[in-house]
C-alpha cells in the first residue's frame, strides 16, 4: 500500500467520522423533543419494550451488513444510556428538583 493509498483511506475514514458526529447530534436534538414530551407527561426516561425492538431490529441489520451484531448493541447502548441521562435531566428540569 502507498502513502497515497494510505492517506486516501484516512481521508475518507475522517469524511465517515464528520458523519457519524454530526448524525449523532441530529439524533440527539430528536431525543430532546422526545424527553420533552416524556416529562410533560409523566413518562419514564426509559423504554425498555422500545430498546428490544431497536436491539432486535439492529441485530438484523448489523448481520445483513456483515457487522457484528453484538458491536452494534454496544454502540446502541451507549447511545441510549445518554438519551435517557437527559431525559432524566430534562424531568429533573421541568419538576423543579
Amino acid at each position: 500500500m502507498s502513502k497515497e493509498e494510505l492517506s486516501t483511506f484516512r481521508d475518507r475514514i475522517d469524511e465517515l467520522d464528520e458523519k457519524l458526529i454530526r448524525l449523532l447530534a441530529e439524533r440527539f436534538d430528536i431525543t430532546k423533543s422526545v424527553g420533552t414530551l416524556k416529562a410533560e407527561h409523566g413518562m419514564p426516561a426509559a423504554d425498555p419494550e422500545r430498546e428490544a425492538q431497536q436491539i432486535e431490529r439492529l441485530h438484523e441489520i448489523a448481520q445483513e451488513v456483515g457487522m457484528d451484531p453484538e458491536f452494534s448493541v454496544e454502540v446502541f447502548r451507549l447511545i441510549v444510556d445518554e438519551v435517557i441521562r437527559h431525559h432524566e435531566r430534562t424531568a429533573e428540569e421541568s419538576s423543579g428538583l
